[in-house]
């Protein structure tokens, strides 16, 4: 997608495509209801962004579709395609409507969010500051689940997407850092982040 906020084509397979919206929309529902659950407007900006997209995946999707029908045959083989695209699509616009009551500070009753709040596992966004450790190093050399029980589930990098990264995969400054685990975890991931905490602990 273009920075001026035009879609542009790129030849993506819709294989691939529709993977893709399939484990960003899971993501997504997870965002969502935790932005909601911990009136996080971090998280609920997160789920917006995602929704971008797989709105673009979803225009892949029909581009790659129109492009491959050669016949009336084609065509109508090719709209399951399209049909689990758009109830994709569905998804994470219903994960989208959820975060948009946290940013327009709906929000949800009290009662419900403190009983949440003993949950073992969050979901937390961290932003890779100039000065983090973090910078340069693999997940897999980090060992962030074994050393303080937080799992990165997804890497946003400017406007790019990287769901369920390779333990092979770098972090760079200015990363955003999607991640699961323990609150004291998610705190420490946080910090490391910053630059506020220089080593693992």
């Amino acid at each position: 997608m273009a920075e001026s906020g035009k879609i542009e084509y790129r030849p993506i397979s819709v294989r691939e495509a529709l993977t893709e919206m399939k484990d960003v929309s899971e993501i997504m529902i997870d965002l969502a209801y935790s932005a909601a659950l911990f009136n996080s407007n971090e998280l609920a900006e997160e789920v917006m962004e995602l929704e971008q997209r797989v709105d673009y995946l979803d225009y892949i999707i029909d581009m790659n579709t129109m492009l491959a029908a050669r016949d009336a045959d084609d065509a109508k083989h090719l709209t399951a395609v399209t049909t689990v695209a758009a109830a994709t699509n569905k998804i994470s616009d219903a994960a989208a409507d959820i975060a948009a009551i946290v940013l327009k500070n709906i929000g949800i009753h009290p009662i419900v969010r403190q009983a949440f709040q003993e949950v073992e596992e969050r979901l937390a966004r961290a932003i890779v500051k100039p000065d983090s450790i973090l910078i340069g190093q693999t997940l897999g050399d980090l060992e962030l689940a074994a050393k303080i029980g937080v799992d990165v589930i997804a890497i946003r990098r400017r406007r790019e997407w990287k769901i369920d990264p390779e333990d092979e995969e770098k972090i760079l400054q200015d990363d955003v850092l999607i991640a699961r685990g323990a609150p004291h975890g998610i705190d420490e991931l946080k910090a490391l982040a910053s630059g506020k905490q220089k080593e693992l602990e």
